[in-house]
C-alpha cells in the first residue's frame, strides 16, 4: 500500500529541494571567485556546514542562506546554528592533519529569488 505524503512531508521535501538548488548556486559563485569546493554537507553529530571552501591558504565554512529577500536571508542565521556551525569545523579541522592553511573564516551566501547572491566574508566569528 503507498503511504500518503501530508503537507508537511511534501513542505520538507521541497524546502530540501531548495537547499540543494541554492548550495549549487553558492559553489557555482565561489568557483568563480577561485574558491575550490572541499567538502559540501559536511554532517557530524554535532552539526553540519553547508560547504568548506579553500582558496589559497585560506578555508571558509560557508553557510547557504535562501530566503524570499537577501535581507530575510541575513537575519536567519541564529546564534545557536553559529555555534553549531563553529563547532562542526572545528571537528572538521581536527580531522585534517594534513591540510596547511594560513587563515579561516565563517561566512554566508545569502540567495534570494531574482537576486545575485551576496557572498559576506566573516559573517560571524567562532562562537
Amino acid at each position: 500500500m503507498k503511504q500518503q505524503k501530508t503537507p508537511s512531508t511534501k513542505r520538507r521535501k521541497q524546502t530540501y529541494e531548495v537547499g540543494l538548488f541554492a548550495e549549487v548556486v553558492a559553489k557555482f559563485m565561489l568557483r568563480l571567485k577561485g574558491y575550490g569546493i572541499i567538502e559540501q554537507r559536511y554532517k557530524t553529530q554535532v552539526g553540519e556546514i553547508d560547504l568548506i571552501a579553500k582558496r589559497g591558504s585560506h578555508i571558509a565554512f560557508i553557510e547557504v542562506k535562501y530566503r524570499q529577500t537577501l535581507e530575510d536571508a541575513a537575519f536567519s542565521l541564529s546564534d545557536h546554528q553559529k555555534k553549531r556551525i563553529s563547532k562542526t569545523a572545528n571537528l572538521w579541522l581536527a580531522k585534517q592533519s594534513d591540510m596547511s592553511y594560513e587563515s579561516l573564516s565563517f561566512d554566508t551566501v545569502l540567495i534570494a529569488p531574482w537576486k545575485l547572491p551576496n557572498h559576506i566574508k566573516n559573517a560571524f566569528d567562532e562562537m
